[in-house]
């Protein structure tokens, strides 16, 4: 209601989206996220999504029965786990120029490769590294689009903002698995966003970054 207050006084058009701890306010092209603490999210059977927060969580990792950690964050992480337990560390920084696409292969086959338990992938909020590497195991392993395994995931976790270099990289990796791409990068009032194409090639919409 504060919110709904404060922007109808300063006439901006604005929408509200609650997702348990979280309130997301767009105003334009802007996306703010009023709260900034999410827990973990189960992105399939076996995935999950997280921020460092929640990766350093015991009762998490045991709850969860993850035996395979995925360590976007870049940071040299002390987890609270015992034995049988792997860390693959993923060692990118979140910016645009960062070859994040070097680990899309081998961290979609690690994570399609755990068979004693489940995975969860984590960067320091769970909105960009890890979000990227999660879409790209989607597109590689369920077989899925960029633009379909986005929607996917932003079902389960509204706040992942890839940022822009990581969104050229994904394409790249789609069209190389499917010959085609689902999402293009555009010219908006907003600047360059990705924008989501339907199946005859046309413009569907833009997505926030």
């Amino acid at each position: 209601q504060l919110l709904q207050h404060c922007a109808s006084k300063i006439k901006l058009n604005y929408k509200l989206k609650e997702n348990r701890k979280y309130i997301y306010v767009s105003v334009g092209c802007a996306v703010c996220c009023v709260q900034v603490i999410m827990s973990v999210c189960q992105v399939t059977g076996g995935l999950f999504l997280s921020g460092l927060d929640a990766a350093r969580s015991r009762s998490l990792i045991s709850s969860r029965n993850i035996t395979l950690i995925i360590n976007a964050s870049g940071q040299d992480v002390s987890y609270p786990h015992g034995p049988g337990v792997e860390v693959v560390p993923v060692p990118v920084p979140d910016s645009p120029h960062a070859p994040l696409a070097r680990y899309f292969e081998p961290v979609a086959e690690r994570i399609d490769g755990n068979r004693t338990g489940n995975t969860l992938v984590h960067c320091t909020a769970g909105r960009s590294r890890s979000a990227a590497l999660v879409i790209a195991y989607l597109m590689r392993c369920e077989g899925v689009s960029l633009r379909q395994a986005h929607e996917a995931l932003l079902e389960k976790r509204p706040h992942i903002r890839p940022n822009a270099g990581f969104w050229r990289q994904l394409m790249e990796y789609e069209r190389a698995l499917f010959g085609r791409n689902t999402v293009r990068m555009t010219v908006t009032s907003c600047g360059v966003l990705p924008e989501a194409l339907d199946p005859d090639g046309a413009a569907a919409y833009c997505i926030n970054i």
